[in-house]
C-alpha cells in the first residue's frame, strides 16, 4: 500500500532534488523514492560494517533478500564477518531442513 506524506525541507535540498529529477527525467516524488531506497541500502551497509547489524538485520534495514545484500556488501568492499565455524553449522543446519 503506498503512502503520501509531505516534508519540509531546505532550498538547497529542495534544488537538489529538483535537479536530479531532472537530470534522471522523472517527478520528483520519484527522485524522493530513489535516494530514500539508496538511503537505506547506505545505513545497512555501514550498520553491518561497524558490526552494529548482522546480515539478515542489515538485509531487513536495505529492504533486500539476504542473498543480495550479501552481493552488495561484497560490492561495497565490506569482508563477512561470518567466520568458517559459522559457515559449517550452517550448512548442517541446511542439511537438516532438507
Amino acid at each position: 500500500m503506498t503512502k503520501t506524506m509531505s516534508i519540509r525541507m531546505d532550498r538547497d535540498n529542495y534544488e537538489f532534488l529538483r535537479a536530479v529529477s531532472r537530470e534522471e527525467r522523472s517527478d520528483l516524488s520519484k527522485a524522493v523514492r530513489d535516494l530514500v531506497t539508496r538511503g537505506r541500502i547506505l545505513l545497512a551497509v555501514e550498520r553491518y560494517r561497524k558490526g552494529e547489524a548482522s546480515l539478515g538485520k542489515a538485509a531487513a534495514v536495505a529492504g533486500l533478500p539476504v542473498g543480495q545484500m550479501m552481493t552488495l556488501l561484497g560490492e561495497f568492499g565490506v569482508r563477512s564477518r561470518i567466520d568458517q565455524e559459522d559457515y559449517r553449522q550452517s550448512l548442517a543446519n541446511l542439511t537438516k531442513i532438507w
